[in-house]
C-alpha cells in the first residue's frame, strides 16, 4: 500500500496546475491547423476534442504530448514531466508489420521508469501481463500484434497506457473501428482513470457517445467553435458553423492575425 500510496501522491502532484492554451497556433509547413487557440482542460477533467476532418484535432493532441511545436502563443503544461503525459495514437497510424510481441509492446509504457536502453526489469514485465489480463488480453503475451484485429490491437494500446501509469492520458480516436463491447471496456478503463483523478482529453466523432459520456466538450475546426460543457457546446448552431467553417478552408491558406478564438 506505501508505494501505491506514493505513487497516486506523486500524480495529485503532478495534475496540481491545468494545462493552459493563450492564442496557441500549431501549423504545418507554416500552414495553420489550429490558429489562435485560448482556454484551459481542468485538472482531473474528462474532455472530448470533436470537429470536421482537418480540425487540427490531433496535431493538439501531439502538441500537448510534446511531440509537435509550438508556432505563436503560449502552451503551458504547468511543469509536467513527459512522463507524466501518456498519448494513444490513431491505431491506423500505426505500423503493426514489425515482428514484435504483444508483451513487448505493452511493457514500452515502462519506457519511462526503465529508461530507453535498460533491460525491462521482470516486474516490469509482471506489470505488462497485469495490465493485459485488465483489458481482456491475457493469453495474448506473445502473440505478434500484426495479428490481431482492430479492437484486440486497441485493447493492447490500452494496456500499455495502464502501464505508464500517466496522470494526463491523450486519446485519439479511443473507440474508431472497435466492436461494442470492446467500446465499453474502454470507455469505461476512460471513466476509471477520470474517477481517479487523472486528467483525461479524447478526440472522438461520435457526438452521442460524447454527449453521454465526456461533460466537457472543445468543439475544433482550427479554431474553438466552443468549449465548455458539452450540452452547451455541442448545439445546432455550434456544429453548423463548425461544417461552414470547413467548407471555407482552402487548400493552403496563409497564417493570419486573427484575433483570439473563444476561452474556456
Amino acid at each position: 500500500m506505501g508505494a501505491v500510496s506514493g505513487r497516486l501522491a506523486a500524480r495529485a502532484a503532478f495534475v496540481a496546475a491545468p494545462i493552459v492554451l493563450r492564442n496557441l497556433t500549431l501549423t504545418h509547413e507554416r500552414r495553420p491547423a489550429v490558429h489562435h487557440l485560448s482556454g484551459t482542460f481542468a485538472p482531473a477533467s474528462l474532455t472530448a476534442i470533436v470537429g470536421p476532418n482537418g480540425a487540427g484535432k490531433t496535431t493538439l493532441l501531439r502538441a500537448i504530448a510534446g511531440l509537435h511545436a509550438v508556432a505563436e502563443g503560449v502552451l503551458d503544461l504547468g511543469g509536467l514531466p513527459a512522463r507524466a503525459i501518456g498519448l494513444l495514437p490513431q491505431a491506423s497510424a500505426l505500423d503493426r508489420g514489425f515482428p514484435v510481441s504483444c508483451l513487448d509492446v505493452v511493457a514500452l509504457g515502462a519506457l519511462g521508469r526503465v529508461g530507453a536502453f535498460a533491460r525491462m526489469p521482470q516486474a516490469e514485465l509482471d506489470r505488462a501481463a497485469d495490465a493485459m489480463a485488465r483489458v481482456g488480453m491475457q493469453g495474448f503475451e506473445r502473440r505478434p500484434v500484426g495479428s490481431l484485429s482492430a479492437g484486440q490491437f486497441q485493447r493492447v494500446l490500452f494496456a500499455r497506457l495502464i502501464v505508464q501509469d500517466a496522470p494526463v492520458m491523450l486519446l485519439d480516436e479511443p473507440t474508431s473501428a472497435v466492436d461494442a463491447r470492446t467500446e465499453a471496456a474502454l470507455l469505461g478503463l476512460m471513466h476509471g482513470w477520470h474517477e481517479e483523478g487523472r486528467t483525461v482529453i479524447a478526440v472522438l466523432h461520435d457526438l452521442e457517445l460524447v454527449a453521454a459520456h465526456f461533460p466537457q466538450t472543445l468543439l475544433l475546426a482550427r479554431e474553438a467553435v466552443g468549449w465548455g460543457r458539452t450540452g452547451e457546446v455541442l448545439t445546432p448552431e455550434n456544429r453548423l458553423r463548425a461544417r461552414l467553417a470547413a467548407e471555407a478552408w482552402v487548400e493552403a491558406p496563409e497564417i493570419c492575425d486573427a484575433p483570439h478564438s473563444h476561452a474556456a
